[in-house]
């Protein structure tokens, strides 16, 4: 959601800055821009299409400089237009239309009392020419500027409430850009020798132009210029470049190819036995301490466990509260982070608070996080995809799914490694707790060897989705089903069918479908079911009868030995094994696969849908 980059040198850096927006692309985005400092003034190009327009833009108005920011952006306040796109310009007040620049600024987040802001800077006599939140900060600091832009966005940061990733420069300052972040990802890239530097909203776009990077803490602000850098704290107090450590971050480019399949969410589906093999690496036992130092300690001393998430991270905190409750015998909660913290709930010293995000970047979990540190609960694990993020840092234990660079908006890879991760963490519970025999452990972990082996062989079953693809998209809704464990699993195949092809579709418990959801069914709302042969599957198969007395067409995914068969309105494809605990991890993959092909059916765009983004990274 949003991206920056921005940077200092003694080299045109132009072509740096549209690439790294580039490699931001899967973020999501509606408009892009880039403003550089050119013989002692402001330019920009800015539009509503992609960063490849821009980037003809840029070429064509032979833009070019040392001294550069660019961003994408994801529309929160003002339509996606150009006027609204960044970066932003401040002319001073009482400027006319189409006056100079003195100010240039690039934001990521929300500033919560922009309303105040504006009236404040509108009576100062500053012209607005966008309805963002982001035009009142560039005012604000040209309205603090006295020839230093450093302490203009210091001063100016001190009246924002909100989150923020800034990027700032000043047309009397050549080879100078200054940044500031509180809430949302900011991190600093220190070039070849230190001749030139760097910031970004994510290593990745920086990757190929340095591996040396500095993750800002919160409440930073950074000040670049050519040879040098220097960051201040919250507090005000200065850090030497030592204080803040570099860090050498391996975001190769080569991660973000495509290859040969059509799009990053094919490839990214396909990539999951990897995946998989990749998370579950090295694990001969379960211990405590797969999860850090001093976890055994923790997992001891908690007697219950509350999962934060949003999105599809969430749904696999709502498989995991299945197996914590059965296996390991711990009661657990799972809170939608977005909602959690602005309710009153009963905190818990005792409790393991445990994040889901493929990012670690994601504000509402981040704020969940905080809030239930404040109420006391000190005991957090995170289960996170990238090692180096604020979840990761902010968390006292952590468990790194290792999916690698997830390109796609509707996440695949990254659900299914949370969800082995989540199932490792089950394990350590339990056995923690007395509940694991060494006779269960070796099974569990000889069936979590196999995984990859399984879903290669669940990934043959495509062109038999692909059959279903055809008739889902030419529907206009879907429900799904499941039951037990396979409830959220149902959730997330829903989720995947609206997000990409915009379908509308609806999961429920099975056992719910007579207590109102029925009445929807008719030959055009197909009925997707989730039948692995548990001790449910019984009452599941009456649940499917119930649908096919009204009329109703089924799409059932069933174990081989389930013996449901394929009839008129019952399409049947057979899963190769049943799975036991872990067959969710199974039973998903066709269902993103149907996902996928009935968007690629209907000519949606598959990565990038709209109105969503990747990482969210404001509330």
């Amino acid at each position: 959601m949003c991206g920056i980059v921005a940077g200092v040198s003694g080299r045109n850096i132009v072509p740096v800055l549209v690439q790294g927006l580039q490699r931001l692309e899967y973020r999501g985005y509606d408009s892009c821009g880039v403003a550089v400092h050119a013989q002692g003034a402001l330019t920009r190009a800015r539009s509503t299409a992609r960063v490849a327009e821009l980037a003809q833009q840029v070429q064509t108005d032979g833009i070019a400089s040392g001294t550069g920011i660019a961003h994408t952006r994801w529309a929160t306040h003002g339509a996606p237009a150009v006027h609204n796109a960044h970066p932003h310009f401040s002319h001073g007040p009482g400027a006319a239309a189409g006056a100079a620049g003195r100010v240039a600024l690039v934001h990521n987040g929300i500033i919560e009392n922009h309303d105040e802001l504006r009236a404040e800077l509108q009576a100062r006599g500053y012209v607005f020419e966008s309805q963002t939140d982001t035009e009142v900060i560039a005012h604000l600091v040209d309205a603090h500027y006295n020839g230093d832009i450093f302490a203009a966005l210091q001063s100016a940061v001190a009246r924002l409430h909100g989150a923020y990733a800034l990027a700032v420069f000043h047309k009397d300052e050549p080879h100078r850009v200054v940044g500031a972040r509180a809430g949302s990802p900011l991190v600093l890239g220190v070039g070849e020798g230190g001749a030139e530097h760097f910031l970004a909203s994510d290593a990745m776009a920086l990757a190929g132009v340095t591996d040396q990077i500095v993750y800002l803490e919160e409440g930073d602000l950074v000040d670049l210029q050519l040879g040098r850098y220097w960051t201040t704290d919250a507090h005000g107090r200065s850090h030497e470049p030592d204080q803040r450590p570099v860090r050498t971050v391996q975001a190769h480019s080569g991660a973000a190819e495509l290859g040969p399949y059509r799009h990053y969410m094919q490839k990214e589906i396909f990539e999951q036995p990897r995946a998989i093999a990749d998370t579950l690496e090295g694990i001969e036992g379960i211990t405590p301490e797969l999860f850090g130092d001093g976890a055994y300690r923790v997992f001891k001393d908690i007697d219950q466990v509350l999962i934060l998430a949003c999105g599809t991270s969430y749904y696999s905190g709502c498989a995991a509260k299945y197996w914590l409750e059965s296996l390991a015998r711990i009661p657990t909660q799972v809170e939608v982070a977005s909602e959690y913290r602005y309710r009153t709930s009963v905190p818990n010293p005792r409790t393991l608070v445990v994040t889901i995000s493929q990012s670690g970047e994601t504000a509402d979990t981040l704020a969940a996080l905080r809030h239930a540190q404040g109420l006391g609960m000190h005991q957090t694990l995170t289960i996170c995809n990238v090692a180096t993020s604020a979840m990761v840092r902010e968390c006292k234990l952590a468990y790194i799914t290792r999916a690698g660079v997830e390109i796609g908006v509707a996440s695949t890879k990254a659900f299914t490694t949370q969800l082995a991760g989540l199932f490792l963490l089950t394990l350590a519970l339990a056995q923690v707790r007395g509940h694991l025999s060494d006779e269960q452990e070796a099974s569990y972990i000889k069936e979590m060897r196999h995984l990859p082996m399984a879903l290669q062989a669940v990934l043959a079953l495509e062109p038999q989705v692909i059959r279903w693809a055809e008739d889902f998209a030419r529907m206009e809704n879907a429900l799904f089903l499941g039951r037990g464990l396979h409830y959220p699993i149902a959730l997330e195949g829903a989720l995947k069918l609206k997000e990409i092809s915009y379908i509308h579709a609806e999961a429920y418990p099975a056992g719910e479908l007579k207590h109102g959801p029925l009445a929807l069914v008719t030959s055009a709302m197909p009925v997707v079911t989730v039948a692995p042969n548990d001790t449910l599957l019984e009452k599941l198969k009456s649940n499917m009868q119930e649908v096919r007395a009204r009329g109703g067409v089924l799409y059932v995914l069933a174990d081989a030995d389930t013996r449901i068969g394929s009839s008129e309105g019952m399409h049947v494809i057979r899963m190769p094994e049943h799975y036991g605990a872990l067959s969710p991890i199974l039973h998903v993959v066709p269902l993103q696969l149907l996902a996928y092909h009935t968007a690629l059916a209907k000519g949606t765009d598959v990565d990038k849908p709209r109105n969503l983004a990747k990482s969210v990274t404001v509330e």
